[in-house]
């Protein structure tokens, strides 16, 4: 009897389900989160941080850097929607901001926040260990002044309500459409379900193009020599303008093979009479100057004739008279 009694105990023992495990991940999908919304919560900010809560909800729901966070369970979710889904956030990888906002914030403080202070942050050291704490020191001091400027909201996700609320899939499409807002912070910008960055996205909407018109992107370049063919030179066509703003230079440069063209005869026509001048020095007198032989040597020649007819007729006279006698 007691062989069976122990048997069945060992039976009942394994055939008994396990104790439900929270552990502390980091990006893991939560779907037994009890924050369901039909319609978009009213943020209001928490004076003097740059975080958002909802004043009109029975949970502690708030907005950081663009993103959604809620506390629930001793544990924090994140979501790009205002109601999820939630992704399981590790107490190493909230930031700090949101670690900073004061007790008074949480519309449901869980009992381990009862005795703290409602102005002062949640003792997260406290209730998470030592080894958190040495971890993440310091998350309670800062500079107010350097404080970052709060993120606008996601106001457009007002018209994603009830039967039109996205699917997951879906979701970033719409924010990538709507919302400009780029994260800030680096532990934000860890987050799993948060927007990538627009400059990501930009070189494969570029991409697309060249996809379409089938361009080979091993294809080889064209020859250096074939580039200067393919675009105008721009200096060339520099001279052709300035001349036509300035066209007294051109007007200069074509009067000035005229102006040396013209006296090339007047200066010097004597080459042309050498000849002549050759034949005619043997006839010119001895004394005559050599500088005036091309004027006077035919006006010379002219006197010697008209003197030699002279001559003549002076002597024919004297014949007549003398046969006269």
């Amino acid at each position: 009897m007691r062989k069976q009694l122990i048997v069945l105990g060992i039976l009942l023992h394994f055939a008994a389900p396990a104790p439900a495990q929270v552990s502390f991940g980091f990006g893991f999908q939560a779907d037994n989160v009890s924050v369901s919304l039909s319609t978009y919560p009213n943020l209001v900010r928490v004076p003097g941080y740059p975080v958002y809560y909802a004043s009109g909800l029975n949970s502690n729901y708030f907005f950081y850097d663009g993103m959604y966070w809620i506390f629930e369970s001793d544990q924090w979710y994140s979501s790009s929607w205002y109601n999820g889904p939630w992704m399981m956030v590790d107490p190493d990888s909230i930031p700090l901001y949101l670690l900073r906002v004061p007790v008074r914030y949480y519309r449901h403080p869980p009992a381990f926040f009862v005795g703290w202070q409602a102005n002062s942050p949640p003792r997260w050291g406290d209730h998470w260990g030592n080894d958190w704490a040495q971890h993440r020191s310091g998350w309670d001091r800062w500079n107010r002044q350097a404080m970052p400027a709060p993120a606008p909201l996601p106001t457009y996700q007002r018209k994603y309500s009830g039967d039109r609320y996205p699917s997951r899939d879906q979701q970033p499409i719409l924010q990538q459409r709507n919302y400009r807002h780029e994260a800030r912070d680096p532990l934000v910008r860890e987050q799993p379900n948060a927007a990538p960055p627009r400059n990501q996205a930009e070189p494969a909407q570029r991409g697309r193009p060249e996809a379409q018109q089938g361009r080979n992107p091993l294809a080889p370049a064209a020859p250096p020599s074939q580039l200067p063919a393919a675009r105008p030179n721009p200096p060339a066509a520099q001279p052709p303008q300035r001349a036509r703003d300035n066209p007294e230079p051109q007007r200069q440069q074509q009067a000035a093979p005229r102006v040396e063209e013209r006296p090339a005869p007047r200066i010097n026509p004597q080459p042309q009479r050498e000849p002549n001048r050759e034949s005619m020095r043997p006839q010119a007198e001895p004394n005559q100057q050599p500088s005036n032989e091309g004027r006077s040597a035919p006006r010379q020649m002219e006197q010697g004739q008209g003197a030699g007819q002279q001559r003549e007729r002076d002597n024919g006279d004297e014949r007549g008279q003398g046969r006269g006698r």
